[in-house]
């Protein structure tokens, strides 16, 4: 029966990258690997999906490949060598997946980076817009200061477990159909440290770690918008054996304003303006969170109509300077008339021959008395 082509056994394309073609092979590995899926068809896909990735991954295999296909330079072919004493054509990547170390690769005593935290942060529109200097308490481990992390009571010292010898791992022989193998995981005795702990430490238990709640200083800057986040670099959980502590990231909610709306760095608002006013022109006072600012509306300003207050917006978060604001009129029919007013209404409206004036309306209604003329 005829190979398969490798990319097509990836799933991949020609051109596809080094990451592509080892994220996919990962995947189809983490699918059929013998010890995951009892299909019966599973360990030949194993297989077929390793001798493909074992190729595809070399570059001066791959390049044989594209110009030979599977016969390979001189006809040497590719693949059927087994498993033999080779690294799985990066196997070891997928003990790591499954048994939580590759081969004694990972040493269980090794430095170790923290967990990274986050925390939401609630603001009112006008403080994303300026920014804010504030201090926030949050729940977080930290390093016990009886044992300094040791876990161990203060005089007494961790000792190696004698299972693993320290390495955190055990050796587990497994019957496959392609032979015995040997897997490694983690040492159940320590929980994978390489470690136990005879006496432990009275105030954190043992686990070297201890719930506080610290006082961490965010700086909020201007402009920040919502669903935005900051990265504070060493405020997450404290690292292992040494390591580095994580990062914490402060993700930013908006509250809604009830007369202003934000989209990026332009802010957009509703003003209304009467009858008189839109009819005869005005200069009426905008807000904006700036301060006011005067805007002239010329006479015969009909509702939609939008005006630009350049710089008025929100500062960009990066210090590209500022956003607008749009500001759309919508002009106000009055209602609960006096009688007066109706009297001088009705005036005006005869005056006006009962029909909208202005250029546009004349239009429109032009075309509405054609439509009734087509009746």
């Amino acid at each position: 029966m005829s190979k398969r082509d490798y990319y097509d056994i990836l799933g991949v394309s020609k051109d596809a990258s080094k990451e592509e073609i080892k994220k996919s092979y990962r995947k189809l590995a983490r699918k059929y690997h013998p010890d995951v899926n009892k299909d019966q068809n599973a360990p030949e896909k194993f297989k077929e999906a390793k001798e493909a990735y074992e190729v595809l991954s070399d570059e001066q295999k791959r390049s044989q490949y594209d110009q030979f296909g599977h016969a390979g330079p001189q006809g040497q072919g590719f693949g059927g060598g087994g498993f033999g004493g080779q690294d799985f054509g990066g196997f070891g990547d997928i003990f790591d997946m499954f048994f939580g170390g590759g081969g004694g690769r990972r040493d269980p005593n090794a430095p170790r980076q923290g967990n990274d935290l986050q925390y939401t942060m609630v603001l009112d529109f006008e403080e994303a817009i300026f920014g804010k200097e504030t201090d926030v308490e949050l729940p977080k481990e930290e390093t016990c200061d009886t044992c300094h992390g040791s876990g161990a009571k203060p005089g007494t010292k961790p000792e190696t477990c004698t299972h693993c010898k320290g390495s955190g791992q055990l050796n587990v022989e497994q019957n496959t159909p392609f032979g015995r193998v040997v897997n490694k995981r983690v040492c159940h005795h320590c929980n994978g440290t390489g470690k136990k702990i005879k006496d432990k430490c009275s105030t954190c238990g043992g686990n070297g770690k201890v719930k506080k709640k610290k006082k961490i200083h965010i700086s909020i800057p201007a402009g920040i918008d919502d669903g935005q986040q900051i990265r504070i670099a060493g405020q997450g959980e404290p690292g292992a054996n040494g390591g580095p502590a994580g990062d914490l990231y402060v993700v930013v909610q908006v509250r809604d304003h009830e007369f202003y709306q934000r989209d990026g760095d332009h802010i957009f608002c509703e003003m209304p303006v009467t009858y008189a006013q839109a009819a005869l022109g005005d200069e009426v006072e905008i807000p904006t969170v700036h301060g006011k600012v005067k805007l002239k509306v010329p006479a015969g300003t009909q509702t939609g109509k939008t005006f630009r207050l350049k710089g008025k917006g929100a500062p960009n978060v990066r210090g590209y300077g500022h956003g607008d604001q749009h500001v759309r009129i919508r002009v106000i029919t009055p209602t609960n008339l006096t009688a007066k007013q109706k009297e001088l209404l009705r005036e005006f409206n005869d005056l006006s021959g009962n029909e909208p004036t202005g250029e546009q309306e004349d239009s429109f209604f032009s075309r509405v008395k054609r439509a009734f003329k087509g009746d």
